[in-house]
């Protein structure tokens, strides 16, 4: 009988087990940094806060900014800023003032008075404003690259910072850093006015009219940054006070 030749064991495989690397259950998220951001998620950051300035807890004052090192806007973070400005109570509360002014005097006459009257009033006010900003805020500054922002000075000689804030209406600074006319701020004023014929009175359509109504559009920008620039002030004068006549009553 012949013996069998003997076979060697066949070798055994090695399996080498490889630990799974991202795994959804097991992977642990790095918070991002400031350095990792993008330059666009850090003026998001910027704009989010400015969307919670006020002046005395009622107007909105978004289009400010008190970093003077603010990042430019992308285009789509400019019509974000001029939406959340124009749905805001504010336009809607400060059109319905006006138009309350523009009724006692009975402005615009052909209009009428009562509830008509009001209704086109405060309509035609807030369509101002609407149409104004939205050539002056959004599409002029993307087209132009400009920044539809007020930079608020906050501190200085008081000559020098009202200067500042009358001259934020017709200067501007750009997308790229620097600073120049504020072309997109006085001709989306014009432009406004000049749409805004198409809804005023017949006895209102002309040139003298429209030109009129834009300057004094820019005129009334002046005089609201006026009011942000030295808001702050006013009201830590106020703060102030009202800390001394409680220490005073105190010590009573």
């Amino acid at each position: 009988m012949v013996a069998a030749a003997v076979l060697p064991e066949a070798p055994v495989p090695q399996i080498e087990v490889v630990a799974a690397q991202n795994s959804s259950n097991s992977q642990t998220a790095v918070p991002q940094t400031d350095a990792d951001k993008t330059q666009h998620e850090k003026a998001e950051e910027q704009l989010r806060q400015q969307e919670h300035q006020r002046v005395m807890g009622v107007m909105a004052t978004f289009n400010t900014t008190r970093d003077k090192n603010a990042l430019p806007l992308s285009p789509g973070q400019k019509f974000q800023l001029f939406f959340k400005s124009e749905t805001d109570p504010w336009p809607f509360l400060l059109s319905s003032v006006v138009a309350g002014i523009g009724q006692a005097k009975n402005s615009n006459p052909e209009w009428g008075q009562g509830a008509q009257g009001y209704g086109k009033r405060i309509g035609a006010t807030y369509s101002d404003a609407f149409i104004g900003n939205f050539f002056g805020n959004a599409v002029l500054p993307i087209v132009l690259h400009e920044d539809p922002r007020y930079y608020q000075k906050g501190a200085g000689r008081l000559t020098s910072r009202f200067l500042w804030a009358a001259s934020s209406t017709v200067w501007c600074k750009r997308d790229r850093g620097g600073w120049g006319p504020n072309y997109a701020n006085v001709g989306g004023n014009l432009i406004g006015a000049s749409i805004a014929r198409a809804y005023y009175p017949a006895s209102e359509r002309n040139v003298s009219d429209t030109v009129t109504d834009g300057l004094t559009v820019s005129l009334e920008g002046v005089v609201g940054a006026e009011i942000i620039e030295f808001w702050p002030d006013i009201a830590r004068h106020y703060q102030r006070k009202h800390a001394e006549k409680l220490a005073r009553q105190n010590r009573q």
